[in-house]
């Protein structure tokens, strides 16, 4: 504080010509966030790995196990959604429904696994309910489930990280994944079921008008 006040005092004192250069003092808060380096999927799929093994070792349900992995996914959601906002400009936060899931599903996802997600729909059954599809969810593409967790979904860890964004956004919901038959042997689609609690539909409504 004390050197900026200085600076400021004496600055005003130089001659006019002294100011053919002005110098600003940048603070550290103001500078950009580095956009950091991406890391290499082997090395992703190796960390992503140790990660189901270690908490396969403290549960004994699939059910358990993806909690589990759905847990860490939040906490890694709630952090991205921080870094993400830093980054923008504006440090804008989305208000609307529409918007925050179009968010996470083009701009988050990009960031996270190198590109948008493959589907956004919302549900003709429940007006609390949306549907993100990801043909090739990373978290599954280096995981061999074996036949006793034949059930097991890895993307529960990004269902996580979807619900710790929209939590940290605050738009809680509760996210899971799924896994869905398509015409193609073998590779089947994930997708992320997005429902909301009954405040933020209501709170939605409100917002945009719709009834």
């Amino acid at each position: 504080f004390w050197f900026v006040f200085v600076f400021g005092m004496t600055e005003r004192k130089l001659p006019e010509r002294a100011h053919s250069k002005k110098r600003t003092i940048t603070s550290v808060v103001d500078k950009p966030i580095p956009q950091g380096r991406e890391v290499s999927l082997s090395a992703f799929s190796h960390l992503f790995s140790e990660l189901v093994q270690y908490c396969r070792t403290r549960v004994d349900t699939v059910e358990a196990l993806e909690g589990r992995l759905s847990d860490a996914g939040f906490q890694v959601g709630i952090r991205q959604l921080e870094l993400l906002a830093s980054r923008e400009k504006n440090n804008r936060k989305e208000t609307n429904l529409i918007q925050i899931l179009q968010f996470i599903h083009t701009t988050a996802w990009r960031v996270l696994f190198g590109k948008p997600a493959d589907g956004l729909e919302k549900s003709t059954e429940r007006p609390d309910e949306y549907f993100i599809s990801d043909r090739d969810p990373l978290t599954n593409l280096f995981i061999s489930v074996p036949k006793e967790l034949g059930q097991l979904n890895c993307s529960s860890f990004m269902a996580g990280i979807v619900q710790g964004m929209l939590t940290a956004a605050n738009f809680p919901a509760t996210v899971t994944a799924h896994t869905v038959a398509t015409e193609v042997v073998h590779r089947p689609r994930t997708v992320f079921v997005v429902r909301f609690d009954p405040h933020v539909i209501e709170r939605d409504r409100k917002l945009t008008g719709v009834q």
